[in-house]
């Protein structure tokens, strides 16, 4: 990584938007008390979508629109290709860190993950950009969702027969064991991963949507209303379309299912649409920087905000004789006495948020941008 200063002009409403979906993910991974969440707050259980679970497609979906803004003048360039597969391998490698920290035990790290499914989908869908004709994007969208809803639903299971969706039984899960082994799966389950393999392959395609949104966005033919109408239009069929496969082939962010792709890809282009119109259009962006703060260096505040937190919980104090993490002593101080449990634990949340946004706020003022 590096630092460099923020020279160029950017997309004030895709910051924003970057920066918004990054706070959210934030504010999700860090309740104060993980007993005690608001429902929106926490992930379906397996089928259906909450807002927490539109987090990380929407932010797919941004890195699809950012390949278009940052790489469409560089095709021409030499070394073009070695730039993102060098991106690619430092967030894959953050990915494994994360995974790995704090005690680096190489027999249990997880594999799959957040950064490492982005920089896959990064990877494949900037390769795309730069080698292959725009034309095919949509196809290629097509192509993927319906041969990943031919392998999930009509493909026999290795080991337990009929095709499934179920959490242990589906062919995501027995392709992620087979192919990581059970010992570098999610913790919290080892037998399937949430990040995992085969449903990277529809992950790709929340990117290409981002993608195409991002040529209409980038487009020199079209008006501003003209684009906003699209988008919008674009982002509704694809939400109907999602609420309909959903009938036959279930929403699903641990599967991310065609059907999740759609609804959730149609919401951010609707969301995208939203802002570029208040944002760049209208030229309302007074109450843009906190999220634009966020939005400019949002893998830095992902992997520095993960570090710290388990820091955090690493860090042990004693009060009154007993043992507990630094976190959750700061928690039971500040917060605990004061506010119910949910109160309290949404506080907790929202002042880790906060501190970031101040360390990002000084960054900012000294135009540091943290390229990956």
């Amino acid at each position: 990584m590096h630092s460099q200063l923020k020279t160029k002009q950017r997309l004030l409403s895709l910051d924003f938007f970057r920066g918004l979906t990054v706070a959210a993910m934030i504010l999700v991974n860090n309740p104060g008390d993980w007993e005690h969440i608001y429902a929106p707050l926490e992930h379906a259980n397996w089928n259906g979508c909450t807002p927490t679970d539109l987090i990380f497609p929407f932010f797919l979906f941004i890195v699809g629109v950012s390949i278009v803004y940052a790489l469409d003048r560089k095709k021409s360039e030499s070394g073009l290709f070695k730039a993102i597969l060098k991106r690619s391998l430092i967030l894959f490698g953050l990915g494994l860190f994360l995974a790995a920290f704090p005690f680096f035990d190489l027999a249990t790290v997880r594999i799959p993950g957040v950064l490492q499914r982005i920089a896959v989908v990064y990877f494949i869908c900037a390769v795309l950009f730069i080698y292959t004709n725009p034309n095919y994007f949509f196809k290629l969208f097509v192509l993927i969702l319906m041969a990943y809803w031919v392998l999930m639903m009509f493909v026999p299971v290795p080991g337990f027969g009929a095709s499934n969706l179920e959490k242990e039984t589906n062919l995501a899960a027995w392709v992620d064991r087979a192919v990581f082994t059970e010992a570098h799966l999610w913790s919290l389950s080892r037998t399937w991963d949430p990040e995992g393999l085969l449903s990277t392959l529809p992950a790709v395609a929340s990117g290409l949507f981002g993608m195409m949104m991002g040529l209409l966005l980038k487009s020199k033919t079209q008006s501003q209303s003209e684009k906003v109408a699209w988008l919008f239009a674009y982002g509704f069929i694809a939400f109907i379309a999602g609420l309909c496969w959903d009938l036959i082939f279930p929403i699903n962010k641990s599967l991310w299912t065609s059907s999740f792709v759609l609804y959730t890809g149609g919401l951010a282009s609707m969301g995208l649409a939203f802002c570029y119109w208040i944002i760049d259009v209208q030229g309302f962006s007074r109450f843009t920087k906190p999220f634009v703060i966020y939005g400019v260096n949002a893998i830095t505040v992902f992997f520095a905000s993960a570090i710290i937190a388990r820091s955090l919980n690493l860090i042990q104090v004693t009060i009154n004789g007993e043992s507990t993490s630094l976190k959750n002593y700061l928690y039971q101080l500040f917060y605990v006495p004061y506010l119910n449990p949910y109160h309290a634990s949404l506080a907790g949340a929202l002042t880790f948020v906060f501190i970031w946004y101040l360390i990002l706020w000084l960054m900012y003022k000294r135009n540091i941008i943290i390229k990956v």
